[in-house]
């Protein structure tokens, strides 16, 4: 029933399945994908820690849709930002994140477009990093999964989408957070219907996006 589709062999690269996998869609939360993608390559570049602590923008504060409820001016570490946006699909910590990696927002977002360009993506444009519905934030079933084969790469990355709990370290601002993926199908032994050799990665959804 799903309007576009693609099915890969990861070892091969062949195509198993595709349903209109080259047409433009809405993505809504598997955005932060690439998100968490540059923060890692960023982090990896410049040799700086994952558990290092970063104050959280105003910019970040409040934004709609799901949430991790951050405020400004939380001292908080970078590696709970992502697990924050990877599991909950916080909208404020894929905010945030951009911010503290690109230097502002608008910066991070010409980052992930650029990016997707050098990941050989052909039908994708992205205007925020969190996925909240823009009329020009677009990718496609194929590019989706470019971008989603090369952030596997990442041993990080890979650890943070295939975790179900994470206890999140109290802030100045907060106490002790423990959050759950949103993410179905990963296996756990309280979800029955999740799927054992599931690895991740995101979930998302919008009224537009479905």
């Amino acid at each position: 029933s799903a309007g576009q589709a693609i099915l890969v062999d990861g070892d091969t690269g062949r195509v198993l399945y595709e349903k209109a996998a080259d047409q433009r869609a809405y993505p809504a939360s598997t955005t932060k994908i690439m998100t968490a993608l540059l923060t890692l390559e960023i982090l990896e570049k410049y040799d700086s820690p994952l558990d290092q602590k970063v104050e959280i923008p105003a910019e970040a504060e409040g934004v709609e849709g799901s949430s991790l409820y951050l405020k400004a001016g939380e001292k908080i570490s970078i590696e709970d930002l992502l697990y924050g946006m990877m599991l909950v699909s916080g909208n404020d910590s894929a905010v945030a994140l951009s911010c503290i990696i690109g230097g502002t927002q608008q910066h991070f977002i010409e980052m992930m477009n650029r990016r997707a360009d050098a990941i050989g993506c052909t039908g994708t444009h992205f205007c925020n990093p969190c996925g909240l519905h823009e009329e020009d934030h677009y990718t496609t079933a194929h590019d989706l999964y470019l971008i989603a084969k090369e952030a596997m790469k990442d041993a990080t990355f890979r650890d943070i989408v295939s975790t179900v709990q994470h206890r999140m370290a109290k802030t100045n601002l907060h106490e002790e957070r423990i959050i759950y993926t949103t993410n179905q199908l990963i296996f756990s032994s309280f979800q029955p219907w999740s799927y054992a050799n599931c690895l991740g990665i995101k979930t998302g959804h919008t009224s537009q996006a479905g």
